[in-house]
């Protein structure tokens, strides 16, 4: 338990301070950034998606970094260079600066995600790794629970400049209390006990004998299962970054509806989000069944989008309460799907495969991003839009089921 008090906290609030960095810019596009800076629809969904792109390119070097030297030290970088670049979105006057800013800010925090499930692989163990992978993405839909009320205050009382430069400024600050709290290793940790060392990692150990043995990266990542991850995991986010980053401008397009309002209901989603990874992630754990936990969510979530489609705009309470269903139900698989990688991979690839298929997750979240921003544009509506994200997330379902079959741990 010492691991979990002392380790697991400091996950959550690392990872949660990344994600506010990243979502509270939806809420700043429909907070009136697009209109003081002339941006225009077109142009809106490139800035939403750029994020991705910058998050793309750099997800293997960090993860490499992180398993053969130091999350600690990477993270500690990152921690301070994203919230400079958050800090100063708030700052910029012209289209160009948002754009570099958008893109750096996406290369800067490309490397946490894989560094972080790389650390807590280092920490848990095959029963407990589920739990805590969904301990440390609930930062996730808490964070966008608790700052889509707060960005609709701060937007409201002193603009979205200001928004930008108050939510930023965290991160510098929590940056210097990591390095104080964290250590890569257990063998490293002065609060562990030397039994307690040996115990830990002899299980660790263990669990990697019982993985088929993969020679290098380039064998992990021909093989069968790594790449229908990766494009499993690249529909699953082009449903989960269409859905995050417009839900506000869906929301605020309502009949009488204001930014603070928008805010409050925007939050919906991700109560049930918290309630379902936690709910996912004890059962998986607990049976030690992965599969079972991710595809059943992922259609759900399909089928949720497309029952909004069909509503339309005739019943906006009912299409809301839909979309609550789609944002739980996309986000309630995300700890079993990640302890996979780390229990079908041995740890001399695990790493690698983690962020290739998180770097194929952040396209497909550029993808999503982008193209939900262009539908609705384009269309005047958001009916394209949730079609689109439906069949991604039908088609991510589909793949799970192909990629994990039979003993999960024998599938490279």
């Amino acid at each position: 338990m010492k691991r979990w008090y002392r380790l697991i906290p400091i996950a959550f609030i690392t990872y949660s301070l990344a994600y506010l960095d990243r979502a509270n810019f939806g809420f700043a596009a429909a907070g009136g950034m697009a209109k003081d800076l002339n941006i225009t629809a077109a142009m809106s969904s490139l800035l939403g998606s750029l994020f991705f792109l910058g998050y793309f390119f750099f997800q293997i070097p960090g993860a490499l970094y992180a398993s053969k030297k130091s999350a600690r030290k990477l993270i500690f970088w990152s921690l301070i260079l994203w919230g400079v670049l958050a800090m100063a979105t708030g700052m910029i006057r012209n289209v160009n600066a948002l754009i570099v800013i958008r893109f750096l800010l996406g290369v800067v925090e490309s490397a946490v995600m894989p560094s972080m499930l790389v650390f807590l692989s280092m920490w848990f163990t095959k029963s407990e790794r589920s739990r805590a992978n969904t301990f440390l993405i609930l930062g996730n839909p808490v964070t966008i629970l608790w700052m889509s009320v707060l960005s609709g205050y701060l937007i409201d009382s002193v603009g979205w400049r200001w928004m930008f430069i108050f939510e930023g400024l965290p991160a510098i600050i929590w940056a210097f209390l990591w390095w104080k709290l964290v250590v890569d290793r257990p063998a490293d940790a002065k609060w562990l006990t030397n039994d307690e060392k040996y115990d830990l990692q002899t299980q660790l150990d263990k669990e990697q004998q019982d993985i088929k043995p993969v020679k290098n990266y380039a064998v992990a990542f021909r093989s069968r299962v790594v790449i229908l991850l990766c494009l499993q995991y690249a529909l699953w986010c082009i449903g989960v970054y269409g859905f995050v980053m417009w839900l506000p401008s869906i929301i605020n397009a309502a009949p009488d509806s204001n930014i603070v309002k928008t805010g409050w209901l925007a939050s919906g989603p991700y109560l049930l989000a918290i309630i379902g990874m936690l709910t996912a992630s004890y059962f998986s754990d607990k049976t030690l069944k992965r599969k079972s936990f991710i595809w059943p969510f992922l259609l759900i979530g399909s089928l949720a989008f497309y029952g909004s489609y069909l509503i339309g705009t005739s019943n906006f309470w009912l299409s809301y309460a839909l979309l609550i269903i789609a944002g739980g139900a996309m986000y309630a698989p995300y700890g079993p799907f990640f302890a996979v990688i780390t229990e079908v991979l041995p740890r001399n690839v695990s790493a690698g495969a983690i962020a290739l298929i998180n770097s194929l997750g952040a396209l497909g979240s550029f993808v999503g991003a982008y193209i939900v921003g262009y539908l609705n544009g384009t269309t005047g509506g958001f009916g394209a839009s949730y079609i689109f994200m439906a069949g991604s997330l039908f088609i991510s379902a589909v793949l799970t089921m192909l990629a994990i079959k039979g003993s999960e741990a024998k599938q490279v």
